[in-house]
């Protein structure tokens, strides 16, 4: 930190010291932006007294980073960027936080107070006709700032609701002057924790009362479960009930893989997919059911279905419980176990779904063997604390449905919104938020959306290993073309020599073909490197069942 302005001394600060003040109140100690001339404030006060900004090279990756940030470390992820075209940068990657409950807080500079006249758009640069109205339809509340005496309290009020159950993004307009202007160092009033319903004595007993009498139960546990860190409840339920834990895509490490009930597969696979139809009662923790895991609700409603969620209208909006549970899910699941009896391992229901397990990778190989091949060599070669970042991608597909992650937080997927783009940028903000090393994994597509953050891995020396699958175009596109019956129109792209670009920014690069021995080799010296670098493999993949056009439930 550097010291403190002649302005803090007086008993003043600028807006710009004071809104990182704040953030830095809330454990934000990396920022992640891209500098214009209406923030410059925030990069001076940043210079003086932290935290760590890192600069990007497009405001997109800016809050995808942020994102990423977020999903790693479970802290609030912000990214500061600048007016009209800059904070419109940022829409598509603030909607898949949206979707995918990520705390990230966006602060986007205005024009200044003082050149904005209501109702009128006078063409100041960078001027829009409603700057916040962009955001409305992708964050969960979003803030004008009326003046500079406002800044601090409306900062610390966006973080809390950033970071309140469920959590999503958050959007904070701030004219530009009020960033320079000199501001009160009062220290802000304190504000009451968010609260939430919980569920009632009764409601408790009545999942007690289903759940003791359920023959095959199911749990099927989503990112609210994981966000709330209810892992080790959601563990001790399937014990006390004998139930298989299959995750979602946001709730995929939540326990961990070598449990004797954990299901390792997707219900895309007809194999894991019986578990649902079998089931009595579902027990459904931080889920909203969403049409990618549901097959677009193909999946029929459970016979009997328990609801463990935060958010009431989210818990019913797609099958209806027969009995809910609001509230935290960690809170709430503690006092559930606590009131079902203790019971042994259930070694028949181990030794099935071990069977299982072993069905869906024998699977995953005849489907694809070069999927299989992957899978295993992330299995032997990323490190305990490493994050996995997959894009929207074939290889990442066959990542979301089938690799077995180790912890809470160790796998990042943009099928909340499903934006292509996502992994690159996300793995930079997961780098600095996570234990270790962030391995990004996506295609040649999806690599071109953000390859010029190649030059912030570079300056920041992040460790993140980029495992870029080449197959000279959209594969995913080129199977839905030839599914159609179309020929290939629009999907083969002119790529770069990828080794050679990464070179031309000082990462380390290399290129194998095929998901073999070398690349196992090259893959293992990678992620054991300091610093950031690119492993290009050309491969071309089929898509796996979890991929719409292979769903096996149709409506």
């Amino acid at each position: 930190m550097g010291t403190i302005s002649a302005a803090a001394e007086a008993g003043t600060s600028t807006g710009a010291e004071r809104l990182l003040r704040v953030l830095a109140g809330h454990g934000v100690h990396t920022v992640f932006g891209l500098p214009g001339v209406h923030n410059l404030a925030v990069w001076e006060a940043a210079r003086e007294h932290g935290p760590r900004l890192v600069g990007v090279r497009h405001e997109q990756a800016a809050v995808y980073a942020a994102d990423g940030y977020a999903r790693a470390s479970g802290r609030l992820g912000v990214a500061v960027v600048t007016t009209g075209p800059g904070a419109a940068n940022t829409l598509g990657a603030t909607g898949e936080a949206m979707a995918s409950g990520s705390p990230v807080l966006v602060v986007a500079t205005d024009i200044p107070s003082s050149l904005r006249r209501p109702g009128v758009y006078r063409g100041v640069l960078h001027e829009t006709r409603d700057q916040r109205a962009m955001f409305l339809p992708v964050v969960k509340d979003a803030w004008q700032v009326p003046g500079a005496a406002d800044l601090a309290g409306l900062t610390d009020r966006a973080a809390r609701l950033a970071l309140a159950a469920p959590r999503g993004p958050v959007y904070l307009g701030v004219p530009t002057d009020f960033l320079s202007a000199e501001v009160g160092t009062d220290p802000l009033p304190p504000v009451a924790a968010a609260e939430h319903d919980e569920c009632s004595d009764a409601d408790l007993d009545r999942a007690v009362a289903e759940l003791s009498s359920a023959r095959r139960p199911l749990v099927w546990a989503g990112g609210g479960a994981l966000r709330s860190g209810a892992g080790a409840e959601v563990a001790v339920l399937a014990e006390r009930i004998g139930a298989p834990v299959v995750t979602t895509y946001g709730g995929r490490g939540l326990i961990p893989v070598d449990h004797p009930y954990a299901v390792h597969g997707p219900v895309h696979l007809p194999e894991v997919g019986r578990l649902w139809d079998e089931a009595d009662v579902v027990v459904a923790v931080g889920t909203d059911f969403d049409g990618m895991m549901t097959q677009n609700w193909a999946m029929p409603a459970p016979q009997r279905l328990v609801s463990v969620n935060v958010d009431r209208a989210d818990a019913s909006k797609n099958y209806r419980p027969d009995v809910l549970l609001a509230g935290d899910a960690r809170r709430v699941l503690a006092r559930l176990v606590a009131a079902l009896p203790e019971r042994e391992i259930d070694s028949d229901l181990a030794e099935r779904l071990a069977a299982l397990n072993a069905e869906v990778r024998k699977a995953v190989l005849a489907e694809e063997p070069q999927a299989a091949q992957l899978l295993d060599v992330l299995d032997a070669v990323l490190p305990p604390d490493a994050v996995l970042v997959a894009d929207m991608c074939i290889p990442g597909y066959w990542l979301g449905g089938f690799h077995r992650v180790r912890r809470p937080r160790g796998f990042a997927y943009p099928v909340g919104w499903g934006t292509l783009g996502f992994s690159f940028p996300a793995a930079l903000g997961a780098a600095l938020g996570g234990t270790g090393r962030a391995v990004s994994v996506c295609g040649d597509g999806g690599f071109l959306f953000a390859c010029g953050e190649l030059a912030t891995a570079a300056q920041e020396r992040l460790p993140v290993t980029v495992v870029l699958v080449d197959d000279g175009g959209y594969g995913m596109l080129r199977f839905d073309q030839a599914n159609a019956g179309h020929p290939y129109f629009g999907v083969d792209l002119h790529t770069p020599d990828f080794v050679a670009l990464a070179r031309a920014f000082g990462v380390d690069a290399a290129v194998v073909d095929g998901f073999g021995s070398e690349f196992a080799v090259r893959l293992t010296e990678f992620v054991a490197a300091d610093g950031p670098n690119v492993l290009v493999v050309r491969a071309a993949l089929t898509p796996p069942p979890t991929t719409s056009p292979r769903w096996y439930r149709r409506r």
